[in-house]
């Protein structure tokens, strides 16, 4: 039997190289294998942190006698939900609509030419709480197979023609302010006035409606919505989804109060919740929020940083193969590493209780309120974090992933120049360099990389966006040309691949040359990351306030207006749309600091202009005579450096004060 997945730069491929399941990678070849032998094929998906998916590997795919029924009837096909977006998108769409609800592990049966006709998520090795046991289930498809065929075929058919109908773009909807405010008073409504957050178990990081809130407050003065903002950034800080000793945040919560966390650290949760901390710290001056921002940048770079400048993917949520190991503790633990008075302190301070609030006695730390005596919390910080360190670690998939390396790149550039950490930026000028370097063949740009070596796997929609929009934050806090000269080109990539000819602002999911699948995949939602048309809207708003390129904010409103018809409707499903729109409603603001570098009061302005832009602003440095198309025509004021604030095609007069600076952004 062919070890196929041992090439694989996918730990999640590699996790399953051994098994007695006779694996295919995704590829034409496994297709034309199933035709050959006129059986169907089982596509089996998940990733590399899926506490579901090891399980059912544990279960079956590591069971000889299972192996040997799904060997002998199918074509097995396993694949990375994070390599394959496009793949993992179409089949879960297809689940979806015939179980009405979806998942990982994801477990599909189809044609040999890809069409699917039965599709389910976890299947257990018997039958268990109303579920078939994956043996029966196999032996049902293979019979169904065998005796009827043809109406199988027939129906899978029908799921796929379905599904394209369902695909047709949205009619184009005008996004003006009454439906932000219409979204804002529809999240009101959804909002968990005792827990905070949206919705109830399980409960997950709404890192993109944070940055929407954030920014309709900064246009409107919203209350209501600046205060959903901060009772959810500061109850998910507080809870057991966060690290409170390491920083960086889970990918949810089983229950509706924050309390036990899904284990796995997720690289886009980060670097989405660090541009939402970090828009929360500079609006409000939170210490809390500040100190969140920075614990989380530090974890992306030491939980998650790769030899070659990238970003892995994720953290497990299994210590071997128990949930959560690494990371709970028991009041006995605490006192063992602290001894016992500083032992029933953190006990009380963490919530560590006799009972427990996981499993098995243990309880996951949480910081219901922030300690007073902050030199012994630092202490025991440092102690917990130390023994912590002893453990057992979670596995690392330490593929890199351009979409998320792309957010990875905004948000800490971002930051850092907010904070004046220089060390975040180089960071993500970094990532930003392997990103060009590596990830782009030929011309194109691929979906990941590992060890250095890159995937075979094309870029999507997303990957395309996201990187774009970390090249031009790049270019903001470092004031280099070369990082928007490398944007621009990619830019025009996406536009000339992924848009829809037919359909003015609607965008596909995958390059118009890409592999066909059973259709083309295209999303106008949101979902745990942006939908990658509205992270492509948001980056040529960006685009279009730094080049001044009227055709960019054109594609971005056009977009916008296709996905409208949602925004008001469905805020929980359209947070990044709703977050553009905002940038769009506010102009974006652009500021522009004029004077010699080294100057110390062009440096006053620049740090003036990052610390109270608002989100979606534009905020680029550069000496007289720059060639930037944002800082062109502009100079000194009477000698002296200046700060030039816009609101889409209206400026306010040049200042050169600080106290000016901060009097037209708080008055924008």
């Amino acid at each position: 039997m062919a070890n196929r997945l041992a090439s694989s730069t996918s730990p999640y491929l590699l996790q399953h190289a051994t098994n007695p399941v006779d694996w295919w990678p995704w590829c034409e070849e496994a297709f034309a294998e199933a035709a050959r032998r006129r059986v169907p094929v089982l596509l089996s998906i998940g990733y590399a942190a899926c506490h579901w998916c090891h399980v059912m590997a544990h279960e079956s795919f590591e069971n000889p006698d299972i192996a040997a029924v799904m060997n002998a009837n199918f074509v097995n096909i396993k694949v990375d939900r994070e390599e394959r977006p496009d793949v993992d998108a179409v089949y879960m769409e297809a689940t979806q609509a015939i179980t009405g609800q979806g998942g990982w592990p994801m477990t599909c049966f189809l044609t040999p030419t890809g069409e699917p006709f039965h599709c389910g998520t976890y299947f257990p090795p018997s039958p268990r709480h109303g579920m078939p046991g994956f043996p029966e289930l196999l032996i049902a498809v293979r019979e169904a197979w065998a005796k009827r065929g043809d109406a199988v075929r027939d129906a899978a058919r029908r799921i796929a023609k379905q599904l394209a109908e369902r695909a047709m773009p949205l009619a184009e909807s005008t996004v003006d302010d009454q439906v932000l405010t219409t979204a804002v008073e529809k999240l009101a409504a959804e909002f968990d006035y005792q827990h905070s957050g949206f919705g109830g178990a399980p409960k997950f990081p709404p890192s993109m409606l944070m940055e929407f809130l954030l920014r309709h407050h900064e246009r409107t003065g919203s209350n209501r919505a600046l205060s959903m903002a901060q009772r959810t950034c500061e109850a998910m800080a507080r809870g057991g989804m966060y690290d409170q000793l390491a920083g960086g945040f889970a990918r949810y919560c089983v229950d509706a109060a924050w309390v036990v966390p899904h284990f796995e650290k997720m690289l886009y949760d980060n670097a989405l919740l660090l541009r939402a901390y970090t828009h929360l710290a500079r609006l409000t001056g939170s210490a809390s929020a500040r100190r969140v921002a920075e614990q989380t940048a530090t974890f992306l770079l030491d939980g998650l940083g790769t030899a070659e400048g990238g970003f892995a993917a994720s953290l497990d949520a299994d210590t071997a193969g128990v949930e959560g190991a690494t990371y709970v503790w028991t009041p006995e633990q605490l006192i063992e590493v602290l001894g016992s008075d500083d032992g029933q302190w953190a006990a009380e301070l963490l919530v560590v209780t006799k009972t427990g609030t996981f499993e098995h006695g243990a309880s996951v730390l949480q910081l219901p309120a922030e300690p007073e005596d902050v030199e012994r919390w630092e202490r025991v910080r440092t102690a917990l974090l130390a023994a912590r360190a002893a453990r057992p670690q979670p596995g690392r998939d330490d593929k890199v992933v351009t979409e998320w390396n792309g957010m990875a790149i905004t948000t800490l550039a971002e930051a850092g120049g907010v904070f004046g950490h220089p060390e975040w930026i180089s960071a993500a000028a970094a990532a930003a360099e392997l990103m060009l370097g590596t990830h782009m063949v030929n011309g194109r740009l691929r979906r990941s990389s590992r060890g250095g070596v890159v995937g075979q796997a094309v870029g999507v929609l997303a990957d395309h966006a996201w990187l774009i929009e970390g090249l031009l934050a790049l270019h903001q806090v470092t004031g280099e040309d070369r990082w928007l000269q490398a944007a621009l080109p990619i830019l025009e990539l996406a536009q000339k691949h992924f848009g829809d000819p037919d359909h003015s602002g609607a965008w596909f999911d995958t390059a118009g040359d890409a592999e066909a699948l059973f259709r083309r995949p295209t999303n106008p939602t949101d979902n745990a990351t942006p939908a990658g048309a509205s992270a492509l809207a948001a980056a040529l708003v960006t685009a279009s306030a730094l080049t001044g390129a009227e055709s960019y904010r054109a594609a971005a409103e056009a977009a916008v207006a296709r996905a409208g018809a949602v925004l008001a409707k469905a805020p929980q499903a359209t947070g990044h749309w709703l977050t553009t729109a905002e940038a769009l409603a506010h102009g974006p603001v652009q500021i522009a600091v004029i004077g010699a570098a080294g100057d110390p009061a062009r440096a006053a302005l620049e740090v003036a202009a990052r610390a109270a832009a608002p989100g979606g602003a534009v905020v680029l440095a550069g000496e007289p005579g720059a060639e930037a198309p944002m800082l062109a025509g502009r100079d000194l004021v009477e000698g002296a450096p200046a700060a030039y604030v816009c609101h889409g095609f209206v400026c306010d007069r040049p200042v050169t004060t600080v106290e000016d600076l901060q009097a037209q952004l708080r008055s924008s």
